[in-house]
């Protein structure tokens, strides 16, 4: 992992990237029930929709529904945290508006823009960067627990915002050297944090996929069969 990381090579990254749909689909099978289906389909608005409905707003923001929506992601995706998503829902609507309008107005200042969303209640540094990286990838990567466990010096994890700063720093590096290798695919910091989630993630539940070298996954039979694998068992952020 630590030369996956220490020495970025776009072909390989770029082939890890596209097997983020094959990992989380791992990652969902070992929910619950409905929570299965659940997720991809959250994941699908957090990754697509999402971003397209901020886009189209002539001030970048996101609604209260979108601020409980995305908690309900995050925690899916990561560690499940209830009383967190009870507690973000009890924020009004104006002041969802208006905190992530200040915030998406900081940028790039990601400082700034982390300090706008967490006066929100139940938003922390992490929670704040999934926003910012759902309506500008290309200034914030997500604050995931995978991904920052993917690169050096960050265990144990903390969720403050100078460790989010740490985070976003060593990802933006990685993201300039990728794309001067590979202008075309238009590498951001969300697409580095999403490779990084992929691979610390897919080295536990998939490790199948990744053939001997990066560059190309292994045939798609072989990924699918791992995918679909029976369920063995089962502060703010």
């Amino acid at each position: 992992m630590e030369t996956f990381v220490s020495s970025p090579k776009s072909e390989k990254w770029t082939a890890v990237y596209f097997l983020y749909d094959k990992v989380l689909k791992a990652k969902s099978a070992k929910l619950r029930g409905s929570n299965t289906k659940e997720l991809l389909s959250l994941d699908t608005w957090f990754q697509r929709e999402l971003p397209s409905s901020i886009a189209e707003r002539t001030d970048k923001h996101i609604t209260h529904t979108e601020l409980t929506k995305l908690m309900k992601w995050k925690l899916m995706r990561g560690k499940f945290r209830p009383r967190l998503q009870q507690l973000v829902e009890t924020n009004s609507t104006d002041d969802v508006i208006e905190a992530s309008k200040e915030a998406f107005q900081s940028l790039p200042d990601l400082s700034s823009a982390v300090k706008r969303l967490t006066v929100l209640k139940a938003v922390g540094p992490a929670t704040a960067s999934a926003v910012l990286a759902a309506g500008a990838p290309a200034h914030a990567p997500f604050m995931a627990d995978e991904a920052m466990l993917a690169l050096p010096g960050f265990q144990p994890l903390q969720y403050t915002l100078p460790a989010y700063i740490r985070f976003a720093e060593q990802v933006s590096i990685i993201s300039k050297r990728l794309a001067e290798q590979d202008p075309q695919f238009r590498w951001t910091p969300h697409k580095v944090e999403l490779t990084l989630w992929t691979y610390h993630v897919g080295q536990t539940l998939c490790p199948d996929l990744f053939g001997d070298s990066l560059s190309s996954p292994l045939n798609s039979r072989t990924s699918d069969a791992c995918c679909d694998e029976p369920v063995v068992k089962k502060k703010k952020i």
